[in-house]
Protein backbone atom coordinates (compact mmCIF):
# COMPACT_ATOMS: atom_id res chain seq x y z
CA UNK A 1 0.00 0.00 0.00
CA UNK A 2 2.82 2.38 0.87
CA UNK A 3 4.56 1.76 -2.45
CA UNK A 4 1.36 2.63 -4.30
CA UNK A 5 0.91 5.86 -2.34
CA UNK A 6 4.56 6.87 -2.88
CA UNK A 7 4.33 6.08 -6.61
CA UNK A 8 1.21 8.22 -7.01
CA UNK A 9 2.85 10.96 -4.94
CA UNK A 10 6.02 11.07 -7.06
CA UNK A 11 4.03 11.06 -10.31
CA UNK A 12 1.82 13.88 -9.00
CA UNK A 13 4.95 15.86 -8.10
CA UNK A 14 6.46 15.45 -11.55
CA UNK A 15 3.24 16.34 -13.37
CA UNK A 16 2.59 19.27 -11.03
CA UNK A 17 6.01 20.73 -11.81
CA UNK A 18 5.44 20.26 -15.54
CA UNK A 19 1.97 21.86 -15.48
CA UNK A 20 3.19 24.84 -13.44
CA UNK A 21 6.06 25.41 -15.86
CA UNK A 22 3.69 25.23 -18.85
CA UNK A 23 1.57 28.11 -17.54
CA UNK A 24 2.47 31.49 -18.95
CA UNK A 25 2.65 34.68 -16.95
CA UNK A 26 0.68 37.45 -18.61
CA UNK A 27 1.65 40.62 -16.80
CA UNK A 28 4.88 39.96 -14.92
CA UNK A 29 5.62 41.01 -11.36
CA UNK A 30 3.21 43.94 -11.44
CA UNK A 31 0.29 41.58 -10.81
CA UNK A 32 1.58 40.82 -7.32
CA UNK A 33 1.26 44.45 -6.26
CA UNK A 34 -2.21 45.02 -7.70
CA UNK A 35 -1.29 46.04 -11.24
CA UNK A 36 -3.61 43.53 -12.89
CA UNK A 37 -7.03 43.97 -14.35
CA UNK A 38 -9.90 45.16 -12.21
CA UNK A 39 -11.87 41.91 -12.48
CA UNK A 40 -11.90 39.49 -9.58
CA UNK A 41 -9.78 36.75 -11.20
CA UNK A 42 -7.53 38.92 -13.34
CA UNK A 43 -7.77 39.72 -17.02
CA UNK A 44 -8.34 36.14 -18.20
CA UNK A 45 -11.23 35.16 -15.94
CA UNK A 46 -11.32 32.20 -13.58
CA UNK A 47 -8.67 30.24 -15.48
CA UNK A 48 -8.40 27.59 -18.10
CA UNK A 49 -7.60 23.94 -18.24
CA UNK A 50 -4.05 24.28 -16.88
CA UNK A 51 -5.29 26.01 -13.73
CA UNK A 52 -7.83 23.27 -13.09
CA UNK A 53 -5.24 20.53 -13.70
CA UNK A 54 -2.84 22.31 -11.34
CA UNK A 55 -5.48 22.46 -8.61
CA UNK A 56 -6.32 18.77 -9.11
CA UNK A 57 -2.67 17.71 -8.96
CA UNK A 58 -2.13 19.86 -5.87
CA UNK A 59 -5.07 18.09 -4.22
CA UNK A 60 -3.61 14.68 -5.14
CA UNK A 61 -0.25 15.80 -3.74
CA UNK A 62 -1.87 16.84 -0.45
CA UNK A 63 -3.94 13.67 -0.14
CA UNK A 64 -1.01 11.35 -0.84
CA UNK A 65 1.18 13.27 1.63
CA UNK A 66 -1.40 12.90 4.39
CA UNK A 67 -2.09 9.26 3.51
CA UNK A 68 1.56 8.31 3.65
CA UNK A 69 1.92 10.11 6.96
CA UNK A 70 -1.03 8.20 8.40
CA UNK A 71 0.27 4.86 7.09
CA UNK A 72 3.78 5.27 8.49
CA UNK A 73 3.16 7.54 11.48
CA UNK A 74 1.68 4.91 13.80
CA UNK A 75 4.75 2.70 13.76
CA UNK A 76 6.96 2.36 16.77
CA UNK A 77 10.69 1.96 16.36
CA UNK A 78 10.88 -0.59 19.19
CA UNK A 79 13.01 1.48 21.54
CA UNK A 80 16.05 1.69 19.28
CA UNK A 81 16.41 5.37 19.97
CA UNK A 82 19.70 7.02 20.84
CA UNK A 83 17.93 9.06 23.52
CA UNK A 84 16.57 5.94 25.22
CA UNK A 85 19.93 4.15 25.25
CA UNK A 86 22.02 6.95 26.75
CA UNK A 87 24.87 5.95 29.11
CA UNK A 88 24.61 6.47 32.85
CA UNK A 89 25.82 9.80 34.18
CA UNK A 90 29.31 9.77 35.70
CA UNK A 91 30.25 11.61 38.86
CA UNK A 92 32.58 14.60 38.50
CA UNK A 93 36.18 14.27 39.67
CA UNK A 94 36.71 15.16 43.33
CA UNK A 95 38.39 18.49 44.09
CA UNK A 96 41.21 16.91 46.10
CA UNK A 97 42.47 14.98 43.11
CA UNK A 98 42.98 18.15 41.08
CA UNK A 99 46.50 19.52 41.49
CA UNK A 100 47.53 22.97 40.32
CA UNK A 101 50.12 23.06 37.58
CA UNK A 102 52.26 25.89 39.04
CA UNK A 103 52.45 27.20 42.59
CA UNK A 104 54.02 30.46 43.70
CA UNK A 105 55.05 30.80 47.31
CA UNK A 106 56.76 33.70 49.03
CA UNK A 107 58.96 32.45 51.87
CA UNK A 108 61.40 34.23 54.17
CA UNK A 109 64.39 32.43 52.66
CA UNK A 110 63.57 33.79 49.22
CA UNK A 111 63.40 37.35 50.56
CA UNK A 112 66.80 37.16 52.33
CA UNK A 113 68.48 35.67 49.28
CA UNK A 114 67.84 38.80 47.26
Amino acid sequence: MEILVITIHVLACIFLIAVILLQSGHEGMGVIFGGGSSSMFGSTGAGGLLVKVTAGLAAVFLITSLTYNILTGSRSNGGDSIMLNKPAATAPAPEAAKQPGVTFTDTEQDKTAE
